[in-house]
C-alpha cells in the first residue's frame, strides 16, 4: 500500500484510545487473589515500593509501555509522558521506531522523550520483521545503534506483534529468520535486549527461546490489553477490506492472559507484566505472579491526550493502590509479593491447571 507509515501510526493512536478493552478478553487479573492480611507486620508508610530494572533505580515497578511515535501528533504525547515518567521516576518505552530511521523528520517524535526524561530508563523500540530484514541486508549493527542513539535508550525492545501483522492491511509476516536475527541484535546491541509481544503474550517455549539467544528481559504484552487485532480490523473496514477486517474481529480476542503470560515466562527471565494493567492492585497481582515491574499503555495515553495533570494523577493513584495492596498482603518490599500467599481461581486457574504452573 502506498499510504505514508506516520498516517497508519496516527490511526495507531486515535482508534486505540477509542476501542474498549472489553473485546480483548480478560488478562487474568480478577481470577488473581492476594490472600489477604488482617495484621501486618509492619505500619503502611513503611511499604517501600521502589526496585532496581536493569540496573536503573525506579521509584516504583513501572513501565510506561511504548505506544507512539512516527507522527506530528505523537511528539507532544511522548513528551508529557516522558515528563511524567522522570518527575514520578519511573520507566517509558517509545513506540516502533521504525518510522524514524526511514523518514529522519519524525526523529523528534521519540527523542523528545529522552530531552523530558533524562535519567529515567528508556527503552527503544523495533520490530521483528525489520530486524529480520535489516539482518539479511548486513545493516543490523549500524540500524540497532542507530536506535540506540536516537533516544539515548538504556534497553532496546523488540516486538513480536505477528498477531497484529497478519490482520495489518500492511503487514509483514515473514517469521522465518527471527531466531538468527535475535541473536544478531543481541550480538550487537550495546543495550540488553528485550523481547516484547504487544498484545498475544509469550508462552514458556518463546520464552526460552529468548533466553537461549541471550535476551535479557521478556515484555509479555499479554491478552487483556490493548488489542492491536482489533485496531486493525477496524482499519481495515475503514478500507473496505472484509476479509481482513473479519479475520482481526475474530482474532481480537486470541492469545495468551497476561497473568499467564506472567506465571509462565518469569521463571525464565526477568518479566515486565504488560497487558490490562489498569491499576496498582492489577500490578501488585502481577508482581505476585513473578513480575520484576508492571507496564501500563492505554490509562497513561487517555491521560497524556488531556495533558500533564491528568498523568501525574493517574500515577499517584497508581502508587497509593500498589503501596494499599502490599500491606493488605503483608508485604514490606516490591520482592516480598512474590512469596505472598494467593488463589488463582476461573479460567485462569484452569490455564494454570492445564499448563501445570500451580
Amino acid at each position: 500500500m502506498d499510504e505514508p507509515i506516520w498516517l497508519r501510526k496516527a490511526e495507531h493512536l486515535e482508534l486505540a484510545q477509542q476501542l474498549s478493552d472489553e473485546v480483548n478478553g480478560s488478562p487474568g487479573w480478577s481470577d488473581i487473589h492476594l490472600v489477604h492480611q488482617a495484621l501486618p507486620s509492619i505500619d503502611a508508610d513503611e511499604v517501600d515500593i521502589t526496585t532496581t530494572l536493569a540496573g536503573h533505580r525506579l521509584a516504583c515497578p513501572l513501565v510506561i509501555a511504548g505506544m507512539t511515535g512516527g507522527h506530528p501528533g505523537a511528539t507532544q504525547i511522548n513528551r508529557v509522558l516522558a515528563f511524567a515518567a522522570q518527575q514520578v521516576g519511573v520507566a517509558i518505552g517509545v513506540g516502533s521506531q521504525r518510522a524514524a530511521l526511514e523518514h529522519p523528520e519524525l526523529v523528534e517524535s521519540y527523542s523528545v522523550i529522552r530531552e523530558e526524561a533524562p535519567t529515567a530508563l528508556v527503552i527503544g523500540n523495533i520490530g521483528i520483521s525489520q530486524l529480520i530484514r535489516y539482518h539479511e541486508d548486513g545493516v543490523i549493527g549500524r540500524r540497532v545503534q542507530e536506535l540506540v542513539e536516537m533516544v539515548s535508550a538504556d534497553a532496546l525492545a523488540v516486538h513480536l506483534n505477528f498477531l497484529e501483522e497478519i490482520v495489518q492491511p500492511e503487514g509483514e509476516t515473514r517469521a522465518r529468520g527471527a531466531l538468527a536475527a535475535m541473536a544478531a541484535a543481541v550480538d550487537v546491541s550495546p543495550v540488553p535486549i528485550i523481547a516484547k509481544e504487544t498484545g498475544g503474550g509469550l508462552s514458556v517455549q518463546v520464552a526460552h527461546a529468548m533466553r537461549d539467544v541471550g535476551v535479557a528481559m521478556l515484555d509479555v504484552g499479554g491478552r487483556g490489553g490493548t488489542s492491536f487485532a482489533a485496531i486493525e480490523a477496524e482499519r481495515s473496514r475503514v478500507r473496505g477490506d472484509d476479509r481482513k477486517s473479519q479475520l482481526g474481529e475474530s482474532l481480537a480476542a486470541w492469545g495468551i492472559p497476561t497473568a499467564v503470560s506472567v506465571r509462565a515466562c518469569s521463571d525464565v527471565l526477568p518479566t515486565i507484566g504488560v497487558g490490562g494493567v489498569r491499576s496498582g492492585v492489577d500490578a501488585a497481582k502481577a508482581l505476585a505472579l513473578g513480575a520484576v515491574a508492571a507496564g501500563v499503555g492505554r490509562p497513561l495515553l487517555v491521560g497524556a491526550v488531556e495533558g500533564e495533570e491528568s498523568v501525574l494523577r493517574w500515577l499517584e493513584g497508581f502508587q497509593l493502590e500498589l503501596r494499599s495492596a502490599m500491606f493488605l498482603a503483608g508485604a514490606h518490599r516490591v520482592a516480598d509479593l512474590a512469596t505472598s500467599p494467593r488463589v488463582i481461581v476461573g479460567t485462569t486457574g484452569e490455564w494454570f491447571r492445564q499448563l501445570r504452573m500451580l
